[in-house]
């Protein structure tokens, strides 16, 4: 028995080391190889859906000679940000097997259901393809597999991070923005009041001040600077709906401006609105007077024009000395 189980074990350490072997990636095998997408031209892409693991998809389309986003309406793409992934994706080249075991593939996050990244690519002959880009092999060596093939390759130039799912990598996120020199007042309005600020010569004032009360111009300059350049997350789209909160909004912003020119002086007034929030990403709806698209904007920019008080634009009363005795009423 004791020679029979010596034979046992031998067969099963033969056993492990031939499956590590079939199984465990191989080192990079540099040949020869043609592109891994044969038929793919830059020129001829159509359409993008980009995905990550944490199931976030983004769809970019092309509309005539730009790009958009179909989901948000043809929001439009900056072209010259898609350009560049197109092109990386036409350099790839099979010279670099890294292996051709299945088993391999989540390891090297480039399986179906375990991936950094997948670009779905639609060509304007109707064929289409499946790109996984995966983990990283060190400088300029990131794992890349295509549709239901097993081989994974090394790519020298292209990684999870240029094919993101966030709308905003595409975008310019420069929803919102007024030229500043000419603003002459702005009005806020939320829950706390409303609050307005008229500007005189090159100075701004608060209308309405008690006697006893100073402007805070500061505050008040930083919250300007604020409100007129506003930058979104995403795009929504075109279509309002109800649960964007915007028939009640929690604040509005309006701005307006003078501008001279051709001897006449031409008055403007735009008009930002925030609506509901979402919590699931800490984000509020907001509509421009200037655009016809809804956008997300990040939490943190719109507490500035929610909670302000009137306070907050006052100076702070001067305090007593410590020690100092108060002066007695004549």
């Amino acid at each position: 028995m004791s020679r029979f189980n010596q034979i046992l074990a031998v067969i099963l350490v033969v056993q492990i080391a031939l499956a590590a072997f079939i199984l465990w990636p191989r080192a990079a095998v540099s040949s020869g190889g043609g592109p891994l997408l044969p038929d793919y031209k830059a020129a001829d892409v159509t359409g993008l859906t980009l995905s990550d693991s944490e199931g976030n998809k983004l769809a970019l389309a092309k509309s005539g000679d730009n790009w958009v986003l179909p989901e948000a309406d043809d929001y439009p793409v900056d072209g010259a940000k898609v350009t560049p992934l197109l092109d990386k994706i036409e350099k790839i080249r099979t010279n670099r097997l890294v292996t051709q075991t299945e088993g391999s593939h989540s390891r090297l996050k480039v399986a179906t259901d375990d991936f950094t990244s997948l670009v779905e690519i639609q060509l304007k002959d109707g064929a289409s393809h499946k790109l996984y880009i995966g983990s990283s092999a060190g400088a300029a060596a990131t794992h890349v597999r295509a549709d239901d093939r097993p081989e994974v390759y090394l790519a020298g130039d292209i990684n999870s991070f240029e094919a993101s799912p966030q709308a905003g990598s595409w975008v310019d996120t420069l929803y919102f923005t007024v030229p500043q020199t000419a603003t002459t007042s702005l009005t806020l309005e939320n829950a706390n009041g409303t609050f307005e600020f008229t500007k005189e010569g090159e100075q701004w004032t608060m209308p309405g001040l008690a006697g006893e009360e100073t402007f805070n111009e500061n505050n008040f300059t930083s919250l300007f600077s604020q409100a007129s350049g506003i930058r979104m997350t995403r795009p929504l789209g075109k279509e309002e709906d109800p649960a964007y909160g915007l028939d009640k909004p929690q604040a509005v912003i309006t701005l307006k401006t003078t501008s001279t020119g051709s001897g006449q002086a031409a008055d403007k007034t735009y008009t930002l609105s925030i609506g509901a929030k979402d919590e699931t990403d800490n984000t509020y709806v907001v509509k421009s007077s200037e655009s016809p698209y809804y956008v997300r904007v990040s939490e943190g920019l719109m507490n500035t024009f929610l909670e302000k008080k009137r306070d907050d634009f006052l100076q702070a009363p001067p305090t007593a000395e410590p020690g100092a005795e108060a002066t007695p009423a004549p």
